[in-house]
């Protein structure tokens, strides 16, 4: 990164026990399509750990065909309030970085348990 480069903004402090709300897990993709109503989405089938698994929208259709997703693990926030984005059940969100133009999901470099606590 060049000196000339813009440097993100940093948001400000929280406490600890704030950040340790927060449930990082990881997730196997298990399926992932085109949202079939939205233009930037990805509705995303994870295995959690948990009977059932999730469903999650991801804003990542520019960046990933939906195929290379399926079998990969992710991190994901799991006690985020669900919510319906586009009429689609969205029940977490998986964390990705934005470097300029570029999206990049963060994944688990090693095979881990699906449902294990990322800390």
């Amino acid at each position: 990164m060049s000196d000339t480069a813009s440097k993100p903004e940093m948001q400000a402090s929280i406490p600890f026990d704030v950040f340790t709300q927060v449930d990082l897990r990881v997730a196997t993709i298990k399926a992932a399509e085109l949202h079939p109503d939205a233009d930037r989405l990805l509705k995303i089938q994870l295995d959690d750990g948990t009977p059932d698994g999730r469903q999650v929208c991801a804003g990542i259709k520019a960046h990933y065909d939906p195929e290379s997703l399926v079998g990969t693990q992710v991190v994901i926030v799991a006690n985020l309030e669900p919510r319906v984005i586009r009429g689609e059940k969205s029940e977490g969100m998986i964390l990705a970085c934005t470097s300029g133009d570029q999206v990049s999901v963060l994944r688990v470099d090693q095979p881990s348990e699906p449902g294990s606590r990322v800390s």
